[in-house]
């Protein structure tokens, strides 16, 4: 069970959920689960697993679904253990008591395990290169595309999940708003604004406004506002064409394209500390 239940955690961490984790550390007496029994769940509260049934179940699912509202502050804490007495009559001592006449007690922890960035790079040059090499310092998992493969490729880029080679056209035929939600945020830093404004639309006639990917591109104000215009044109709703970001960055002053990425890796450690990311 606990691997089932470590595998459906990966799985939906691969998704972009958070994920609220339970698990029985300590068990004496008559208790349901034994330890390293675990029950998991996301914020939709679709669960998996279980830690023994009855009402000590129901009162670790509560108390999972009131983590998993603010997964990024539950996680910052560290997440927390408590203690479970099954037996009505342990009401005032330094448990949480069940109505229950198992006699039983257990521990069990309570955490939130985060998911991390996930950037997809749309354009492998200079900008590209270096939010590539942030990504390697922080532990961040980033794809690169590029029509150009001599800027998409395993020597360039020996750490990516994923290299992309193909024409705009065909990149887009082969993604959908759910595969795209494995990413976390779809980046353009491309070389030729044509294929920025192409793949750009393309994107935004896929997803949806508020959730998984965050759009954002690189660029001037003036190059957002011709973008903006071309993406209303091709009758993107306007709430998904504002959903995008750009410029994009914390305002720091950054020139060089080693500045320029730490800015954008700032940007996005701040959405999601300030729990702006999309609810999944």
């Amino acid at each position: 069970m606990t691997r089932s239940v470590l595998s459906w955690v990966l799985e939906k961490l691969g998704q972009g959920h958070d994920v609220a984790l339970a698990t029985v550390l300590d068990s004496r007496g008559s208790v349901p689960g034994k330890p390293g029994a675990k029950l998991a769940m996301i914020k939709n509260g679709e669960k998996f697993g279980t830690i023994g049934g009855a009402g000590l179940e129901l009162k670790i699912e509560k108390a999972l679904y009131e983590l998993i509202k603010n997964p990024y502050r539950m996680a910052t804490q560290g997440g927390r253990i408590e203690n479970f007495l099954l037996y009505k009559d342990g009401k005032g001592k330094e448990v949480t008591a069940l109505d229950s006449l198992c006699g039983g007690q257990l521990t069990v922890s309570l955490e939130v395990i985060n998911t991390s960035p996930n950037i997809l790079i749309i354009g492998g040059g200079h900008v590209g290169k270096s939010l590539s090499t942030v990504c390697n310092s922080i532990g961040w998992e980033y794809s690169i595309f590029d029509v150009r493969e001599e800027f998409s490729n395993k020597e360039r880029f020996p750490n990516a999940e994923e290299l992309h080679n193909s024409s705009v056209s065909d990149f887009l035929d082969s993604e959908d708003h759910l595969s795209l939600s494995r990413f976390s945020d779809i980046l353009l830093l491309g070389h030729d604004w044509s294929i920025d404004q192409e793949i750009l639309i393309g994107i935004l006639s896929k997803i949806k406004a508020n959730q998984r990917p965050r759009i954002g591109c690189i660029g001037s104000k003036t190059k957002w506002s011709a973008f903006r215009s071309a993406a209303l044109d091709a009758n993107i709703p306007k709430s998904i064409v504002d959903f995008t970001r750009c410029p994009i960055g914390l305002p720091i002053g950054a020139h060089s394209p080693e500045e320029i990425a730490i800015s954008i890796c700032a940007e996005i450690i701040s959405m999601d500390a300030n729990n702006t990311s999309e609810d999944n």
